[in-house]
């Protein structure tokens, strides 16, 4: 009778640290160990974390992987005598470079497979640093003959098809997968794919962490081959399960509850948030709070993510400031007990209109524009930027998607931060999230929900009194964006010609100011980031 017992290592992996990473892995196996397990497998590149990016153009960085490895083999076999390895590592072979994956066992590495197929779109561009892999691997531990592949290998036909003919009988799948919302959906979907062309059940182990725009969420599982689910590990956070096959089948395990959208979008924010920090060694966050719906989403998700003693929230009001901002900062910082302060730009915008008065004197007919404005953000970020210097905390800006997307943010002002928490949040989305936390705990004060958006640069200014109202401003932006329709196609769906025109010109115009903007968390299909990668000089017309 063959039993195997497989452990699912969903592990928090930090990009070039090879023995931090090591150490992660022998952590782990030791626990696996622990618990009876004979084979575990961790997730794709675990050995050096992902994605390496330009690392991986440089030669010494496989020759550490390469050492690290080494060492890796022969430490395992004492401290976790045994149990097979299954690691994900980038590897340098005969004068070519793979993402590849090892089997550990005995103090040696025993066998090395190679992926088969290199992603190249979205975030991805594999086909830049890898050559692909040509050979199934099959490996056998307690008589179970396991195929191995690596990620976007079972996003198509041909590696699990391959791992069967050389007579696999259950699959294990190594993944760095960046989550977005509604990506485990699509993960099930594939692999019930190929569990259909195969026959053979699988084992999909998930990355966990934050990597500067990216977040993998873990969120690994398992399912047989009827298709049926048979375990779910926790997403965004670590975890590690046995996964049982006996006799031919994978027996039933822990099915962990799929949470709300909201939920799910909600913790890959915090785990950016904390993982950008703490794995850049920033001592904490500076957050420029408004009293608006944005800054109040920025500062709740920071304070969840950190602790509220490693959060300072800074209310900068102007003259335009409405008594009612002021009280909504005042009483988010007071809910969530993050420390709070006050510091008037008044006096700074009267010493910059004296100083640029004779500058602009005959400059233009209207007294006061956009530029004035923009002078007030640009005052803050300055005051920010001084905090941050001062205290070596982070300021995390406040945009959102829907902002970034059509230029309402001011270069060198609301714009100035090292780290954009909200950048990949549409508007309407972004009201979602803040209901989604209150519903945990009541913090954010309902008036900010409520009240009209607002820069509150002049009197009586309103988001809209420029924009269409937000759900066909994000509309249009996501089937441009994310769907790559044309502004007739987007006419077509019912959205008002002169609105098309107005967003989509707007949108266009503005990338001179996304290419300057910090990086940010990326939680749809399309950010602006990685994935997003337009001229800033362009003379194309869109088609209408």
């Amino acid at each position: 009778m063959s039993r195997l017992r497989i452990a699912i290592a969903q592990i928090n992996c930090i990009v070039g640290d090879f023995a931090g990473n090591a150490r992660l892995i022998l952590d782990v196996a030791a626990r696996a160990q622990a618990l009876g397990a004979d084979l575990l497998v961790t997730p794709e590149l675990a050995l050096c974390g992902y994605p390496p990016e330009d690392l991986l153009l440089r030669p010494d960085f496989y020759r550490a992987a390469a050492r690290e490895l080494r060492q890796l083999a022969e430490t395992a076999a004492q401290r976790a005598p045994g149990i097979a390895l299954l690691v994900g590592h980038p590897e340098e072979h005969a004068g070519r470079r793979f993402n590849a994956a090892s089997l550990l066992r005995e103090g040696r590495v025993e066998t090395t497979y190679r992926k088969y197929l290199l992603p190249n779109s979205e975030v991805f561009d594999e086909e830049r640093y890898f050559d692909a892999g040509e050979a199934p691997c099959v490996i056998i531990v307690k008589g179970v003959r396991c195929g191995v592949n690596v990620c976007e290998d079972v996003w198509a036909p041909g590696a699990a098809e391959a791992a069967r003919q050389a007579g696999a009988e259950i699959l294990l799948v190594l993944n760095a997968s960046p989550y977005h919302l509604n990506k485990q959906a699509q993960r099930y979907e594939v692999l019930r794919a190929r569990i259909a062309a195969t026959g053979m059940p699988a084992i999909y182990v998930n990355l966990v962490g934050g990597q500067d725009e990216l977040v993998f969420d873990g969120a690994s599982f398992a399912i047989d081959d009827m298709s049926r689910l048979t375990h779910q590990l926790p997403p965004f956070e670590e975890a590690l399960e046995i996964a049982e096959y006996a006799n031919g089948k994978l027996l039933p395990g822990r099915i962990e509850a799929t949470p709300s959208i909201e939920a799910e979008a909600y913790a890959a924010l915090k785990l950016g948030v904390r993982d950008y920090l703490g794995k850049n060694g920033f001592p904490g966050a500076i957050i420029g709070l408004s009293g608006g719906v944005d800054s109040a989403l920025t500062l709740a998700i920071a304070a969840d993510a950190l602790g509220a003693d490693k959060v300072r929230a800074v209310m900068m009001p102007s003259p335009y400031t409405a008594q009612m901002s002021l009280d909504d900062a005042r009483a988010i910082a007071g809910n969530l007990g993050v420390r709070y302060e006050e510091i008037s730009i008044a006096p700074a915008m009267e010493r910059f209109a004296a100083l640029l008065e004779p500058s602009f004197a005959g400059v233009a007919s209207n007294p006061t524009d956009t530029t004035e404005e923009n002078l007030q953000a640009r005052i803050r970020g300055t005051i920010l930027m001084a905090l941050s210097n001062k205290t070596g905390a982070i300021v995390l800006t406040t945009g959102n998607k829907s902002e970034m997307a059509v230029g309402y943010a001011t270069l060198y002002g609301d714009m100035a931060g090292g780290f954009a928490v909200i950048k990949d949040i549409y508007k309407i989305f972004v009201y979602r999230l803040c209901r989604y936390r209150n519903s945990v705990r009541p913090d954010i004060p309902e008036n900010i929900l409520t009240r009209a958006p607002t820069a509150e640069l002049k009197p009586g200014q309103t988001d809209q009194d420029t924009l269409p109202p937000y759900a066909t401003l994000d509309a249009i932006i996501e089937a441009y964006m994310e769907q790559d329709l044309s502004p007739r196609e987007i006419v077509a769906m019912g959205h008002a010609e002169s609105d098309v025109r107005r967003v989509v010109g707007l949108l266009r115009r503005n990338e001179y100011k996304r290419r300057q903007s910090p990086v940010g968390i990326r939680i749809t299909r399309r950010g602006f980031g990685k994935d997003w990668r337009y001229p800033i000089t362009s003379r194309y017309t869109d088609e209408w």
